[in-house]
């Protein structure tokens, strides 16, 4: 399907507000003007496939039946009346490692951080992990779901060395650039323990990864000092961001926290750094809790969850007040550490209001927002909504409003990305 560079996606109510038609142009949310029905022509296209009903609220939504959707020198798609939500940005993926696509596969090994490694390591080759269409099936699945835009983690290890960031790469290029990645390289495996994987890090940073990453300095490597003086050693000389994976749990996470916002602020890598998962944080008590994260405040360190069912609450409203951003994530999907997961993030912002019991009409709205405008910083966009001049990623739901789409997660009527229509009825169609 081939769009034109400028289009207009008319009669959609951006977060639950009044109807207003979006002008895009050249990918770019160009002008926001409140919709008129009157206005309205019969020729408008409704949004291919669909037919005419009642739009949520009991408006009516007009528009003719529509075979090919966008294609017009400057088209007028009728959103029906639907709520419109920002392309959603996932903080936390893994889409080099999944086995979706190949058949089932069966859960097995340890259940703890070394045995899924183990467990990974020596049963990904027959998988074919990691693969350019295995990360593929995973952004297609993103982009049906309205994710647009996500971080991932990708292993760099000796065993694969750089070849899972070229597969994800290469991935995103075959769409289109529909979903923008930003990469992490992440050793999995270990840092110091393996030696070799220090110069693999710092080979990805030349090559222009956003971010290298980090694994329980503490519990995996048993090096926390050691670790964190060879992954900042590569923040400092290179620029690129820190993305440490932390599950070590209660006081020893905790004092890894600590090490982690003191070497922030030392190596001058304020708002560089993020702390995906860190568990402990949930664990410790409040006193601790609070003296914990004035430091993490200062050090601009943000935080990345995937909102485990079992994970103890984080304190997100007092994270907010100090400033210390969140990101959702949906981790891996279908992969040898778990056989979950379907890549709607929308499913782990319900997740996170339930596990950290968010019941108020404004707490879900901010579930969603965490999904959405609030994860901006970890793809580095300065812009990121339904707002003139951010890039044209618009996912309708029929819905009443954020909330109701929040606890129903609705099928993705339309997901635009970049100005494209990318998916229509939950239906990729790049």
């Amino acid at each position: 399907m081939t769009e034109p560079r400028t289009w207009t996606l008319s009669n959609v109510r951006p977060l639950g507000g009044e109807p207003v038609d979006l002008l895009l142009e050249d990918g770019l949310i160009a002008a926001i003007t409140p919709h008129a029905a009157e206005h309205a022509s019969a020729h408008d296209d409704a949004l291919p496939g669909s037919q005419p009903r009642p739009a949520p609220g009991g408006a009516t939504a007009g528009g003719e039946r529509a075979s090919s959707g966008i294609g017009a020198e400057h088209a007028v798609v009728d959103g029906r009346g639907l709520l419109a939500l920002p392309g959603l940005i996932n903080a936390h993926a893994h889409v080099d490692k999944s086995w979706w696509g190949r058949g089932w596969v069966s859960y097995g090994g340890e259940g703890t951080t070394q045995g899924r490694i183990a467990h990974e390591r020596e049963h990904r080759a027959g998988l074919g992990i990691p693969s350019e269409s295995g990360a593929r099936t995973i952004l297609e699945e993103f982009l049906r779901h309205g994710t647009t835009a996500t971080r991932s983690h990708v292993d760099v290890d000796l065993g694969v060395g750089l070849s899972g960031l070229e597969h994800v790469r290469a991935a995103a290029e075959s769409l289109g650039g529909a979903v923008e990645v930003e990469l992490v390289a992440f050793p999995q495996d270990g840092v110091l323990r393996r030696p070799g994987v220090v110069k693999l890090l710092e080979e990805a940073a030349q090559l222009g990864v956003a971010s290298i990453g980090g694994l329980d300095p503490a519990g995996i490597d048993r090096d926390p000092v050691g670790q964190l003086d060879a992954l900042f050693d590569i923040v400092e000389r290179t620029g690129v961001g820190l993305d440490l994976h932390l599950h070590d749990p209660r006081e020893l996470g905790a004092f890894q926290i600590e090490l982690i916002a003191e070497r922030t602020v030392a190596a001058g890598a304020q708002g560089r750094v993020n702390v995906a998962h860190g568990f402990a944080l949930g664990e410790l008590a409040p006193g601790a809790q609070e003296e914990l994260l004035g430091k993490v405040a200062e050090a601009g360190v943000s935080w990345s969850t995937v909102a485990p069912v079992r994970s103890a609450p984080l304190p997100w409203r007092r994270m907010g007040e100090l400033g210390v951003g969140i990101g959702l994530g949906t981790d891996g999907i279908r992969d040898l550490w778990n056989p979950f997961g379907d890549g709607d993030l929308l499913k782990i912002a319900l997740q996170f209001a339930r596990v950290n019991g968010l019941h108020t009409d404004e707490d879900l709205a901010y579930a969603v927002k965490l999904a959405s405008t609030l994860a901006a910083p970890f793809v580095h966009r300065h812009a990121h909504g339904l707002e003139v001049g951010a890039r044209a990623d618009v996912v309708l739901v029929d819905a009443l409003n954020v909330q109701d789409a929040l606890v129903r997660t609705p099928v993705r009527e339309l997901v635009v990305a970049g100005g494209r229509v990318v998916a229509q009825r939950g239906e990729l169609l790049v």
